[in-house]
């Protein structure tokens, strides 16, 4: 265990009524940070180059090497390292069974990259796991931007956090954005709206052409705008009588298509 670590043994103490405040959208938007929990997503964040300002870990967390090495290298980046007991881990985080390890990342402004050629919009998808799970695939599928519309939720949440696994150290994501931003920011791509029993299958796409793929809510699906603004519509050939596939599920087997073609012959 490292040495010298102070402990927080008060929910009450000011560092951590500072974290508690990050649950919510309103404070993560004024303090500019947010929350990672867990040690693979803050070691993600470490990997990507981008120092925590805080980071929170338990007696127990700090019983193993791997947490042990990454405090040492949160300290080597001028991060404030604090031991907590466990009852203030569990004040801390918002989870039914903290992991130990919690800190907080600064929101970092993203450009949008140039030349821009593969971009995923999500419209309206409410469902933080949902969109944790797609931030995931898009980093998994090399997408350059992720840009979200307003009525979608909120990238930086600690659910979503949790389910993209470090997505965030490594896309370029825009948030809240209307739609005229969106069509200023896609000028010359071609947008591809996915929807149910629509338009192209998937694998009949040429997805190696600048594209920019537009994923909508999970219950009412996309939007009026985006409807009118997407030059083509794709599917997922499924069986008849089912409904529909989960809209994470549904993403991912688009962008995974999409990176199989963009591969180098």
């Amino acid at each position: 265990m490292p040495e010298h670590l102070e402990m927080i043994t008060s929910v009450s103490n000011e560092t951590i009524r500072r974290v508690r405040a990050l649950h919510q959208r309103q404070e993560r938007d004024e303090q500019h940070c947010f929350l990672a929990e867990g040690v693979r997503v803050v070691e993600e964040g470490l990997r990507a180059g981008i120092a925590p300002t805080l980071l929170l870990c338990t007696p127990s967390a700090l019983a193993q090497p791997r947490v042990v090495a990454l405090v040492h290298r949160a300290r080597q980046v001028g991060c404030l390292v604090r031991q907590t007991s466990d009852r203030v881990m569990a004040a801390a985080s918002d989870t039914v069974n903290p992991s130990g390890v919690l800190a907080v990342f600064p929101i970092l402004p993203s450009a949008i990259p140039t030349p821009l050629n593969w971009v995923l919009v999500a419209d309206g998808l409410r469902d933080p796991g949902n969109l944790g799970t797609i931030l995931r695939s898009a980093w998994a599928t090399q997408v350059q931007l992720v840009i979200t519309t307003a009525n979608t939720v909120d990238v930086h949440s600690p659910k979503v956090v949790r389910a993209a696994m470090g997505a965030h150290f490594h896309l370029a994501l825009q948030q809240e954005r209307s739609w005229p931003e969106i069509r200023d920011s896609l000028q010359g791509i071609n947008i591809l709206l996915a929807k149910p029993r629509c338009g192209e299958a998937y694998w009949e796409v040429d997805w190696r052409r600048p594209t920019a793929l537009v994923i909508g809510g999970e219950a009412e699906g996309a939007s009026s705008e985006a409807e009118s603004m997407a030059d083509g519509l794709v599917h997922i050939p499924m069986d008849p009588t089912a409904e529909s596939v989960n809209a994470a599920v549904a993403a991912s087997i688009l962008l995974f298509e999409a990176a199989r073609q963009r591969q180098p012959e």
